[in-house]
């Protein structure tokens, strides 16, 4: 297979509803652990429509994401879920759309890093600003209660929240997927990402400071937020902005040394990916 241009439409249709299902069913596994926030939840399923992303192309993962979020929020909730079709959605959708788009036009190691940093920067950017929205049309009282600065600082933490609990998913284990799925079903898989050695061609240095890095920024922004008064101010007006201010530490803290740690056995190669 040259690429998933070559794909008919339905096969492009089955794997839409593959990644729909599998992203649903593993998001909500997870769904009743949320962030220090109250909202957004943890979520290791991103790598169902990153492997579809790249095995089918920006289609069927950006709406198999989309369209996956809404049925297990709608389902946690009991109703369809107004605040994930105005923000999981859209953030989900052009996410993987991008992430997609970048690795349809030439797989590698080194695009598939640019792809998962790109998508999951723009994408839970969107999501974290539309459920700002969301409290501001349905919850009018309730966000002009509280200062536009913590709702700010509020979108920057929820990005943060979502981009340092799936960036060790989504680059770990997307290649060990990727790399299943071309032996399971090499006639699916483009020739590129065949050709794409984990062993000869895998970028550890780039996966080790992918994560090191970030790992660095989040130590440095617990210790700020420890210290200075910006941790007083990103929880003003907050209902419990003690307790909340406390699990914003340890978010920070704990992810830190996650990923720090997991750049640096990659970097030493004490990690074999």
């Amino acid at each position: 297979m040259k690429n998933n241009k070559s794909l008919p439409n339905s096969l492009l249709a089955t794997a839409t509803v593959m990644c729909t299902t599998l992203y649903a069913v593993s998001a909500y596994a997870t769904a009743y652990i949320v962030s220090p926030w109250g909202t957004g939840q943890f979520r290791p399923a991103v790598v169902v429509p990153a492997l579809f992303g790249a095995i089918f192309g920006p289609m069927p993962a950006a709406v198999g994401a989309a369209i996956g979020t809404l049925i297990a929020d709608s389902i946690k909730h009991g109703q369809l879920y107004l605040k994930s079709l105005i923000a999981a959605v859209p953030g989900n959708f052009i996410g993987f759309y991008i992430y997609g788009l970048i690795l349809k036009k030439k797989f590698s190691w080194e695009n598939f890093v640019k792809a998962c940093l790109t998508t999951l920067l723009i994408g839970n950017l969107i999501v974290s600003l539309g459920i700002l929205v969301y409290y501001y049309l349905f919850m009018p009282q309730f966000f002009s209660s509280i200062p536009l600065s913590t709702w700010g600082f509020t979108a920057i933490g929820l990005t943060t929240w979502f981009f340092v609990t799936m960036l060790p998913f989504m680059i770990l284990l997307t290649p060990i997927l990727i790399k299943s799925v071309c032996k399971a079903a090499p006639s699916l898989t483009p020739n590129d990402i065949k050709a794409a050695s984990l062993k000869q061609e895998f970028p550890k240095i780039t996966f080790g400071l992918t994560m090191l890095i970030p790992g660095v920024i989040m130590l440095v922004i617990g210790w700020i937020l420890s210290f200075t008064k910006l941790g007083d101010l990103v929880v003003t007006g907050l209902p419990t902005p003690a307790l909340t201010l406390s699990l914003i530490k340890i978010l920070f803290y704990g992810a830190g040394v996650g990923l720090f740690s997991l750049g640096a056995l990659i970097i030493t190669k004490r990690i074999k990916i």
